[in-house]
Formats: C-alpha cells, sequence, structure tokens
C-alpha cells in the first residue's frame, strides 16, 4: 500500500506539467480561433458597410441625376442668397436683427434657448389689460306666465317657449352690445366704451323654471354675424355667460376679454413708435440675415413667435380704427402687417424660404385677409383705401412661394442628410430619449451604414418631385387631385418601417396639408380683391355689378381665377342685392356655393 502511494507522489508532479501544457494550448488555440473568428466578423462587417455605403451612395448619384434632368435643383449652395450691403438689409436696419432674428433651425425644434431671453421682451404690453372685466349685457327674470306685471319696467317680456322670442331676445342684446368684430384669440373689440353697454332687462315667462343649460341654449352664443369666418372654425365660440343673481334672476354676460376699440388703442399707443421704427426698415430692397447657410439646419431663423405678436397687435389696432370710423389709420396699421411678410419671403431673392418660413407667410396672410372683411363687412372701407388694398392683395402670390418653399426644403434635407453625423440629425427629428426609443429603427441612429442614409434620400426625393410637380406656377394653379393621388403614394411607402424609408418618414412634413391652406388662403386673398373691387362699384355705382367682366378696367385691372382648376370665380348677385363668391374647393367641384365641414370638402366661399 505504501508502495502504491509513493509511486503515486512519483508521477504526480509529471502529471501536472503535462495538464498545464494542455490547457495552455487549449487556450491557444481558443484564442487563436477567436481572434479567426473576430477578424472574419470584422471583415464581413466593413464588408457589409463598404458594399452598403458604396450602393447608397450610387444609387443617390443615379436619381440626384434623374431630377436634375428634369430641371430641379438639388445643390443646396445653389439656395444660398449672396451677400448684401448693410444699408440695403432690412435685417441691419436698427433693433431688426435684435427683434425678428432667432437662433438655428436645429435650436427651435430641440426646443434651444431663443435668442435674448433674459432680455427685456420687446413689444410686451405693459399696465392693466383694460378687457378683463366681464361685461352685462342682460339682466333676466323668469316668472310664470300668470304672474302680475312687475314693478321695474322692462325691455321686453318674452314666452321661452316661443320660437320668435330667442330672436327678438337676440335683437335686443346685438343692439345693445354695438358693432363689434372678433379680434384676436376670440377677444371680442367693441366700438362702444365698455360702460356704455346698458344691459337689456328681459321678463321670460315660463311654466317650470328653466335651469342655466336651458337659458344658455336660449341666448345667442355670439354678437358676430352667422357666417363662416375666415381662418378658423370660430363661429363654434359661445361668447355668452349666463350665472345666477338670485331666486329666478339671471345675468348675462359676455366671456371674453372685451376690448373698447378706443381702449385698446390707447393701451397699444406706447408700442408706435416700435412700429414706425419696422416701417422705415422695410423701405430697404433686401431681407438676408446674417449666418452660416452651409450647414442648412445650423441657419439662423426669424423669430415667428415675435413676429406673429406684432401682426396680431398690428391688425386688433386696424380693427379698432374700423370701428370707430377711421379708414385711412386702419389702413395704416394693416398695410404694416402685409408688408412684413417681406421678412419672410426673403426679397427679392425669394431664398432660402424654408417651408415654416412659407407657412408663418401664408398665416399672416390669412390674417391680412380677415381685416380686409372686417372693413368691408362694416362698410368701412373707401375708395382710396380699397384701391390700395387691390394693389397689395394683388401682390399676394403664395403658391409660387409655397412651390419655391417645398424645393428649398428637399434640397436642405438631403444637404443635412449628406453631412450631419447620424447621432445629430436624428436628434433633428427626435426630441427626448424616450421619444426615439418608441421608434423600432431608433438604434439604427448610431449604427446604421451612411449608404442607407443615400437609400432614404432616393426615397425622400422623389416623392417630394410628386409633390413639387403638383404647381402649376406659371399658371397660378394648384392640382389638388394630383396631391391626393401622390399623398397615397407617400402614404404607401412610408407605412412599411425599412432602414430605407425610416428616416425619411421621420423628416417628412405633411406637403398635403400645407398645400391645402395656401391654396385657400390664396384663394381667400383672390376673393378679397374680387370683393374691394365690387365694394368700389358699389360706391360709384349705387350697386354690385351683374357680372365680374364689368369690374375691368375701373375697379380691377383683371379678375384672378380659381386656382383649383383654373377656370373663373363663381360669382352671382342674389334677389336681395348682395352676392355670392366662392372657389370649387379642393374636392375640384362646384357644391353651389356651401361651404364643408373640412378644408377639403365643399366650396371655399367668401363670407
Amino acid at each position: 500500500m505504501n508502495e502504491v502511494q509513493d509511486s503515486t507522489k512519483e508521477h504526480s508532479p509529471a502529471k501536472g506539467v503535462f495538464a498545464r501544457f494542455f490547457r495552455r494550448l487549449f487556450c491557444w488555440r481558443v484564442l487563436r480561433r477567436s481572434v479567426f473568428v473576430l477578424a472574419c466578423v470584422a471583415t464581413l462587417i466593413g464588408l457589409f458597410y463598404a458594399v452598403e455605403d458604396w450602393r447608397g451612395k450610387r444609387a443617390w448619384e443615379k436619381c440626384r441625376r434623374e431630377l436634375e434632368a428634369k430641371g430641379e435643383v438639388l445643390d443646396w449652395n445653389a439656395y444660398i442668397p449672396a451677400p448684401v450691403p448693410d444699408d440695403q438689409n432690412i435685417y441691419k436696419a436698427p433693433k431688426m436683427t435684435e427683434w425678428f432674428v432667432k437662433g438655428s433651425i436645429a435650436a427651435a425644434v430641440s426646443g434651444g434657448p431663443a435668442k435674448g431671453t433674459n432680455e427685456a421682451q420687446p413689444f410686451a404690453l405693459k399696465g392693466r389689460d383694460p378687457g378683463t372685466d366681464a361685461v352685462m349685457v342682460a339682466e333676466v327674470k323668469v316668472v310664470r306666465p300668470d304672474a302680475p306685471p312687475g314693478s321695474e319696467p322692462a325691455d321686453a317680456v318674452l314666452r321661452l317657449d316661443d320660437p320668435a322670442a330667442r330672436e327678438q331676445a337676440e335683437k335686443l342684446i346685438l343692439d345693445a352690445i354695438g358693432p363689434c368684430v372678433e379680434g384676436i384669440g376670440n377677444n371680442l373689440v367693441i366700438a362702444r366704451q365698455r360702460d356704455q353697454i346698458k344691459p337689456v332687462r328681459l321678463v321670460l315667462q315660463a311654466e317650470t323654471a328653466p335651469d342655466r343649460q336651458a337659458l344658455t341654449n336660449f341666448f345667442p352664443r355670439s354678437p358676430l354675424p352667422k357666417q363662416p369666418e375666415i381662418g378658423g372654425p370660430s363661429i363654434n365660440v359661445n361668447y355668452f355667460d349666463v350665472g345666477a343673481a338670485g331666486s329666478n334672476a339671471f345675468h348675462v354676460s359676455l366671456k371674453p376679454r372685451v376690448y373698447s376699440a378706443a381702449d385698446y388703442l390707447a393701451w397699444t399707443q406706447p408700442l408706435a413708435p416700435d412700429f414706425d421704427t419696422i416701417r422705415k426698415a422695410l423701405e430697404r430692397p433686401y431681407a438676408r440675415i446674417d449666418c452660416d447657410y452651409t450647414r442648412p439646419y445650423q441657419q439662423a431663423i426669424p423669430y415667428f413667435v415675435r413676429l406673429r405678436t406684432v401682426v396680431q397687435i398690428l391688425s386688433q389696432r386696424a380693427q379698432c380704427y374700423l370701428l370707430l370710423g377711421q379708414p385711412e389709420a386702419a389702413w395704416h396699421e394693416l398695410a404694416l402687417v402685409h408688408d412684413i411678410c417681406h421678412l419672410l419671403e426673403v426679397k427679392p431673392t425669394g431664398q432660402p424660404m424654408t417651408l415654416v418660413a412659407g407657412m408663418i407667410n401664408v398665416a399672416i396672410s390669412g390674417l391680412y385677409v380677415q381685416k380686409v372683411h372686417d372693413g368691408l363687412r362694416l362698410q368701412a372701407w373707401r375708395e382710396p383705401e380699397l384701391a390700395a388694398m387691390q394693389q397689395q392683395l394683388a401682390d399676394i402670390k403664395l403658391i409660387p412661394e409655397l412651390h419655391r418653399s417645398f424645393q428649398a426644403e428637399r434640397a436642405a434635407t438631403c444637404r443635412a442628410f449628406e453631412i450631419a453625423p447620424l447621432p445629430e440629425l436624428f436628434g433633428i427629428y427626435r426630441h427626448g430619449f424616450w421619444e426615439k426609443l418608441k421608434h423600432p429603427l431608433s438604434w439604427l441612429s448610431f449604427q446604421m451604414p451612411r449608404g442607407w442614409i443615400y437609400q432614404n434620400m432616393c426615397v425622400g426625393a422623389p416623392l417630394e418631385q410628386g409633390m413639387v410637380e403638383a404647381f402649376d406656377v406659371a399658371d397660378d394653379q394648384v392640382r389638388s387631385d394630383t396631391f391626393q393621388e401622390y399623398n397615397r403614394k407617400m402614404e404607401s411607402t412610408l407605412k412599411r418601417h425599412s432602414p430605407y424609408t425610416w428616416l425619411v418618414a421621420m423628416a417628412m412634413p405633411n406637403f398635403t396639408k400645407a398645400a391645402q391652406v395656401t391654396a385657400q388662403n390664396q384663394t381667400l386673398a383672390n376673393e378679397a380683391f374680387i370683393a374691394c373691387g365690387l365694394e368700389r362699384c358699389r360706391l360709384a355705382r349705387g350697386q354690385y355689378p351683374e357680372t365680374l367682366d364689368a369690374l375691368v378696367p375701373q375697379f380691377a385691372e383683371k379678375v384672378p381665377h380659381d386656382v383649383i382648376g383654373g377656370q373663373p370665380l363663381k360669382y352671382h348677385r342674389t334677389a336681395d342685392g348682395q352676392f355670392v363668391l366662392y372657389s370649387i374647393g379642393w374636392n375640384g367641384k362646384d357644391d353651389g356655393g356651401v361651404p364643408g365641414k373640412t378644408m377639403a370638402e365643399g366650396d371655399w366661399v367668401w363670407p
């Protein structure tokens, strides 16, 4: 037994040496094999990236040549405006850069800080808001039909269940309020001073006491005319509030902020010198922001929020002057609203006009047309203002500007796709970490081959070409049927998740909605031009003409056509001496002057 143990002890060191040798040999073999496998994987990955990059770049070069053969310009450098002398640049006039230039597009998309956020904000209205208090317009007492008459006199005794009573109450209330217009943000601007509105005293007879909702339904919703308002469904706003004022007694008050025209003008008068500064700057011929245009999404952009604030104040001041019967002063303010668009149109070159700037321009033009309509409804405009407005309305060319912005947007997107680092590019279109993770291919933002970016460009640029070709710039028309066809094609292409489409799907704007809004606002501008000519004709001849051809040449150099279809706008004089004027609208068919529930339905009717 001891001998066996001694023999085992003799051979144990040799076994240990061999064991260590085989373990090292095995580890080296595993390591070498692992290194070999990793090298093969790395080679395959590198080869995959090289092939995908080559394929993507080659596909894009072919796609680009095909588009350029059609006359399209995809080189972003062609959209960069040349430098202009400082003394001819609107943005180099005093305070214009400080007021109306923001940071870059990328900063705006990512929610970066606005330029000058720590500075005092210009165009801020200071002091007490003259329109925040409620204005009572009616005192209502509810009684039974057999109740004896009260001691206090009433302006009217009405039966709650009488259909004609509602119209009578509405007339009494509207007469108490007097002439008014809808201001910005559903504000109400009235011609009278607020304390000059004397509440109507009404007695309502009812078998059973009505609740607050029944009374709310009895009284009118709005003191404004019952017609579609340009630019939005504000006719659905309920301007009146019914509140209890004791046993069987109620008060009817105007619910939103209510400004008297004189009070609002006095409140905003301190801003008049700033508006004069803008007018002086707009006399210059060029509008060019100094920035680095070589990186499209790093270029500076106009300060849209501040532009909106300025045009809202100006347009409401114009409304106030109209209510006070001062059309010259109203035109002085309204003309500046139109001219401010030069900051967005990048005159005179018109480039690069981003899609966002183009749509802000469309919105401001729509606001301008709203105020033209307010003056026509109030019959406040006179011959000099009407003729001047027609000149400005004839200058509104939204369709070629939107067409140009579509082209610039595509060139800017392609340039950004080419030069931006993947994480930075991905960040332009996605905000926040969790939002990025929602997309099933979001992880590709850090790992995808550059060739896939080019493949996305090959998908996006031809799709956008369909939208570009839907404009007939020469004839100032929009082919709505072509937009609908390409919109279906775009949805079909982009609804499937693919490495070749996912970035395009995030970056692609809603071109169809932009075209709809632009076509409708251009139509309203054309209709406003005709309406001004019709009003000039009425002032000169005492009535509206039988046909629009009668406006030429005294009241219009030429009559604009319908931007949908290119045919003449529909017009006829009504039996009561008024008129109906409308476009066939986005659906391309004549619905007899009946507006639809959406922008894509029904006719586009001049209110």
